[in-house]
Formats: structure tokens, sequence, C-alpha cells
């Protein structure tokens, strides 16, 4: 992971794509200034891990760009994907001694980190700070009962349609191109066909039928591995079940 330390970093927070809509978009240009003098900026690539299943947590991020992938170490030693996180998402729990998942660089991932003492005395300090941070906690809350949904009763067809659809409509977070007044959304896959079988609780098969059926309605189009263009997302979120 490479810690970018520039000299522009004082002025980072005025020229942030994701200022307004990160945790830090609840404070002031006085308090953003505070906050900025104790972030740094981290690159990493496709890959590389974040953070490790219990380890303990010295620092929180936001990620600027880029998509985070979420695993939990199973009893018999396999993993499972618990969830993707692209910008603006919070990284890290407050208040919490140790992570209780494995993050990884799913694609050239951009953070902004802050030290966990720093950063929680900050919290403390700014109601609106840790209202933000509490109002994105309940989103990321209801995001994981419409997984709980999606995998316990939707069909397969269902299941693909909805992750696609939610990759589609996230896409411009991950640094990829959304054309504007149109329907088509081009973007890269951040995970492989076995990753998504594995998310969406199904076959590296079946996620590929149903793949190759969207395609043959229409709906998507592949243009290399990983990257797609859905080609009509009303017909993608109807679907889904959206």
């Amino acid at each position: 992971m490479q810690t970018v330390t520039d000299t522009g970093a004082r002025n980072r927070c005025d020229v942030c794509a994701i200022r307004h809509r990160a945790v830090c978009g609840a404070l002031s240009n006085e308090e953003l200034e505070a906050m900025n003098g104790i972030s740094r900026q981290r690159l990493l690539t496709p890959g590389e891990p974040i953070l490790s299943a219990d380890e303990e947590i010295t620092w929180f991020g936001n990620i600027v760009s880029g998509a985070v992938k979420l695993t939990k170490l199973l009893s018999d030693g396999r993993q499972q994907i618990v969830g993707l996180q692209f910008a603006p998402d919070f990284l890290g729990r407050a208040f919490k001694e140790r992570s209780p998942y494995f993050a990884e660089a799913a694609t050239d991932v951009e953070l902004c980190i802050f030290p966990k003492p720093a950063f929680e005395r900050i919290l403390k300090e700014k109601p609106d700070l840790e209202f933000r941070l509490f109002q994105d906690t309940l989103d990321e809350l209801d995001a994981a009962r419409d997984w709980m949904l999606l995998l316990g009763r939707k069909t397969a067809a269902e299941k693909v349609a909805s992750f696609l659809y939610m990759i589609a409509r996230r896409s411009p977070m991950i640094g990829c191109a959304h054309h504007q007044g149109g329907e088509e959304v081009l973007f890269q896959m951040p995970l492989n066909r076995s990753e998504i079988a594995d998310y969406l609780g199904l076959t590296i098969e079946t996620v590929s039928r149903q793949i190759g059926r969207l395609k043959a309605d229409g709906v998507l189009q592949l243009h290399a591995t990983r990257e797609f263009s859905i080609l009509d997302m009303d017909r993608l979120s109807e679907i889904s079940g959206v």
C-alpha cells in the first residue's frame, strides 16, 4: 500500500471528488481544514490487502475511488465475500478495537485515511460528523437487509440482474464511464466470475448462463473479460425485481 504525502495535501479537501457525499461532508470549511491536517492518501492496486480480520484498528478511511472487497474467513479455511464498498463509503468501524473482516482492493483504489485516535476525538467533538456516520451505518444496515432478501428469496436470474444493477448504478464511483443522458452504462467488473458466484451463492455456470441470457436479450454487452455495457437499465431493474 502506497502512502502519498504530497505538497498539495493541505488543499486536497478542496478538490476531493467525494467531499460532499463522504462523512466529512458534514464538516464546515474550518473543521475540514483540521481533518485535512490528519489525513493521508493511500493508493492500492487490485488484490492488495487493506485490513486483516481481527487486526487491531489503527486508522479509518473514506474510499475516494475504486472498489473494496470485504470477506470473512470460515472455520474450514474458506473465505466468503460479505460485501463490496465503493466511493464514498467509510472503511472501518469507529470505536471498535479490531477489524471484523478482511478488506482487499478489488480494483485500483484511492483511500483518504485518518488515524484512529485523532478521528475518534474529532468524532466526539463534532455532533454533525457523528450523525453523518450514524446515517451511513444505518444505510449499510438497510443494504445488508436487502442483500439478505436477494440471497434468500430471489431466483438466479434476479440475483445476477440485481448484482449487475448495483454495480452499474455505482460505476461512476468506481471510476468508470457512465454515459449521462442515455441508457448505456459502461464499467469494469470488480469481481471475476468465481467471486460473483461466491457472492451470490450460485455456481459459476449459473452466473455465466444468466449473463449470457441478458446478453441475448439485448440488456448488456461484453467487450472484454470484465468490461460490461448495460444497454437498458430499466429492463435490468425490472428483471432484478428492484
